[in-house]
């Protein structure tokens, strides 16, 4: 694991680790919701006669929403959508899953958070979630961890997962930090690719469909089974990387 963090501060000429904040994705991370974007996002794109399979959301998770549309639209129809599809569709996926989302956590993901936050790290949220529905409960099952000024979301940023500006975001509100002063947290291979791209060691947690093979070419640093795997490894992680 040494030569993993070496392997890092080597890459981006970085002498030390100087560990300020974890950065989390939301979905998949925090929230065990990606299995109602998926269903939603699937279910929406039935009706307006969009081909898709709800495991590629999976894939698409940490793009804007908008994108994601754009993106099977091109693929299945040879064009753009036209901002009112794009409106509609959203509005869709939005109302279904709002339906279907039941706000149950992933589990150890408050554990672990909690366990961060009392060693005197900042904890932030980067998401390219829109849903108020979601961001509106982080205080309640989170209370006093997360700080809604550190928080960004679909809506702070022009280009989402996998470029790196919602990551480049993190940093700058959890405190104008470099990326040797942050960890990001992510279960996604977009959001990877995001964190990555900003230059910051990410830790993916594979809590989707999909083979660890994926998010290890996304560039992932590290790729563990689970927040319970990562709330247990912590310990001996943190002892590694510690100022």
């Amino acid at each position: 694991m040494i030569t993993t963090f070496n392997d890092y501060l080597n890459k981006h000429n970085y002498s030390k680790f100087d560990l300020k904040a974890i950065l989390f994705d939301m979905d998949g991370v925090l929230y065990d919701s990606m299995k109602w974007h998926a269903k939603s996002w699937k279910e929406t794109m039935d009706e307006f006669d969009i081909p898709s399979t709800p495991e590629e959301f999976y894939l698409y998770e940490g793009m804007v929403g908008s994108h994601t549309i754009n993106h099977l639209m091109k693929r299945e129809k040879g064009r753009e959508a036209t901002e009112k599809e794009v409106n509609a569709i959203y509005k869709r996926k939005t109302e279904l899953f709002s339906e279907y989302n039941d706000g149950s956590l992933i589990p150890y993901a408050y554990d672990f958070v909690k366990k961060v936050h009392e060693e005197g790290l900042i904890c932030a949220v980067v998401t390219g979630s829109g849903q108020p529905t979601l961001i509106d409960k982080l205080e309640h099952n989170f209370p006093g961890l997360f700080k809604k000024e550190r928080m960004v979301t679909a809506f702070d940023v022009k280009h989402g997962k996998p470029h790196p500006e919602p990551y480049l975001m993190g940093l700058e509100k959890a405190g104008h930090l470099k990326p040797n002063e942050a960890i990001v947290v992510e279960n996604a291979p977009r959001g990877v690719e995001a964190a990555v791209a900003a230059g910051i060691f990410t830790i993916a947690i594979n809590t989707g469909p999909m083979p660890d093979k994926i998010l290890v070419d996304a560039g992932a640093n590290i790729v563990l089974p689970s927040m319970k795997a990562l709330y247990k490894k912590w310990d001996e992680l943190y002892k590694l990387i510690k100022p």
